[in-house]
Formats: C-alpha cells, sequence, structure tokens
C-alpha cells in the first residue's frame, strides 16, 4: 500500500458523511488491515477540530476526537524544512497555508495526498493525488 497523507478535506467528508467519506473508510480499513497507517500534519488536525467546533459544535468535536484515537492516522508536527516546503506551495499555487501544508507533507513523504478538494488540482504536477470521490 503506498503512503498516503490525508487533507482536513477527507476527515471532515469521513466525519459528516459527505462525499468521499466511503472511499475514505476504506483506506482507513486497509491501513489498519496492514499495520500501514495515513499520515496527516498537525496544522491540519488543529483545521479538522476548528472546522467542526465551529459548525458543529463542541459534543461534535469530542465525538470525532473520541474516534480519532482509534483510526490508522499518523500526526506528524511541523518543522522547518516542512515550512519552507509549505511557505513554496502557497508562494506558486492558490491555496490555504493548511492545504500548503498537507501538499508538503505528501511531497516529503513521497505520498499520494488523499483528498477531494478542487483546489488541489493545480498541483498534480507537483504530487500524486488520490481524489476521493
Amino acid at each position: 500500500m503506498p503512503a498516503r497523507v490525508l487533507d482536513s478535506f477527507a476527515l471532515l467528508a469521513y466525519f459528516r458523511d459527505e462525499p468521499g467519506a466511503e472511499a475514505l473508510e476504506q483506506l482507513l480499513v486497509a491501513a489498519g488491515r496492514k499495520d500501514s497507517p495515513l499520515h496527516m500534519s498537525d496544522v491540519n488536525y488543529a483545521e479538522v477540530k476548528y472546522s467542526i467546533l465551529k459548525k458543529d459544535g463542541a459534543a461534535a468535536w469530542a465525538g470525532a476526537a473520541n474516534i480519532l484515537q482509534g483510526l490508522p492516522i499518523e500526526f506528524h508536527p511541523t518543522n522547518r524544512a516542512l515550512a519552507d516546503s509549505a511557505a513554496d506551495f502557497k508562494s506558486r499555487f492558490k491555496i490555504s497555508l493548511a492545504d500548503a501544508f498537507a501538499a508538503a507533507l505528501a511531497k516529503e513523504r513521497k505520498a499520494e495526498l488523499v483528498t477531494g478538494d478542487p483546489e488541489f488540482k493545480p498541483l498534480e504536477k507537483e504530487i500524486k493525488i488520490n481524489w476521493l470521490k
């Protein structure tokens, strides 16, 4: 199974049962079976948390946080090299800073970026994207 990085779009779709949720669930099951976790930056984790808190409330976040503990996702802290790569992506593409960190982590880990966010379309020549459908 290739290394895969999640952006916030993927996890939010999963928690809200939006389009792409079923595809992400299949990736999570496969990652758990193969003891090959998916990856996410702490910046994208923060985006998931604030998005759920803001739109769905504290109770929804408490439930999501509990579920997250059992998912095969490895969270990665930022460092200067990752920040430099994210800054490069942000300076060249019209993407959010959090999305730039997701792209930077995918590049660093030579991984596919799992997303359904069309904002990543221009990055297809830079990183491999696994589009959720």
